[in-house]
């Protein structure tokens, strides 16, 4: 690195003052214009024009920060964390359960959330290449983008906007979310659930886009659970959940829908969406994929250990809430 000194950079800023460019200035103190340009942005306040003695303050005062990650100093931490990121935990989830529940050779040692994120993409992770073991695979940290569904006429439709309070805030474990899980090209698709207080998903193969193959593939998802289970589903507006009449009458079973244009109302399902494509991309051939594997990815999720449960599991709440007797 090319260290300024005190007096280069009082030539510096005397040379912007009488408006020299910066490949002058460059030629001026045997440097590359790069570099000029660089000792500018890291050492000029906003709104404020270039001054020596604050470059040189803020320079000195960077140089004094010696901190490191713990994870690139702490041997057993790292190897913590990337043994779960390969096994497709979150960095919130590896921060939570290590914060609660964690392994006897790391008791305790926490971590940040936020921490595990750097390390991934500014710190040593970077070199390895870990943001592959992160659901979106992103090389850098982005905002999620969502799609539109198409509008469709549904008959005896009510809207989210009259479902209970209780669902709204979770309080209660039945509420539930369902997506159709599209693929590029092809006709077989994934029939999504998720309760919105569990976390809990069930995912079933459907061969189409067909409002017969939904209502399949949601009444095998009821019969896998107690029936107090299942209180309310959410839709949205796709022609798939035309079914909807048929579920509730059969399971009393309430049932609601989306705004139009407005899928993003049913968060749960939509994020449980993008959990499962780590494992299945969009151009994935949904016909490679055995049965036995959506049942292996459906167990992933659910026992993976989530923040809002505590770092529980939705299995190890399920098996506490079955054991309850209101649920018999």
């Amino acid at each position: 690195m090319q260290v300024f000194k005190l007096r280069e950079r009082e030539q510096l800023e005397y040379s912007l003052r009488i408006r020299r460019t910066i490949p002058s200035i460059a030629r001026l103190l045997h440097r590359h214009p790069t570099v000029i340009r660089r000792e500018l942005m890291r050492n000029t306040l906003p709104g404020k024009r270039y001054d020596a003695a604050t470059a040189q303050r803020l320079a000195s005062h960077r140089a004094r920060i010696t901190n490191h990650r713990k994870i690139e100093t702490d041997d057993a931490l790292r190897t913590y964390v990337t043994d779960r990121l390969t096994a497709g935990w979150s960095p919130q989830r590896i921060a939570g359960r290590l914060r609660t529940r964690p392994p006897p050779e790391l008791r305790g040692k926490t971590l940040c959330m936020e921490t595990v994120y750097q390390w991934i993409y500014a710190g040593d992770g970077r070199f390895g290449g870990w943001y592959q073991h992160l659901r979106r695979q992103q090389p850098k940290r982005r905002q999620r983008q969502g799609r539109k569904p198409k509008k469709t006429i549904i008959l005896e439709r009510k809207s989210i906007h009259e479902r209970p309070p209780e669902v709204l805030e979770r309080t209660r474990i039945g509420d539930w979310e369902s997506d159709l899980m599209v693929f590029s090209k092809q006709s077989q698709a994934l029939s999504v659930q998720w309760e919105r207080s569990l976390r809990l998903c069930r995912i079933h193969r459907v061969t189409d886009h067909s409002a017969a193959e939904n209502e399949r593939a949601i009444t095998e998802s009821v019969d896998s659970l107690p029936t107090p289970l299942w209180k309310t589903i959410t839709f949205d507006n796709g022609s798939e959940n035309v079914c909807h009449r048929t579920i509730r009458d059969r399971f009393t079973i309430d049932t609601f829908f989306c705004d139009t244009y407005a899928s993003w109302q049913k968060g749960g399902v939509e994020h449980g969406n993008g959990e499962i494509r780590w494992f299945l991309p969009r151009m994935t051939k949904l016909a490679t994929v055995s049965d036995g594997e959506l049942e292996a990815i459906q167990e992933h999720l659910n026992n993976l250990p989530r923040k809002v449960l505590g770092y529980r599991t939705p299995n190890e709440v399920l098996a506490d809430a079955i054991h309850q007797p209101e649920v018999h």
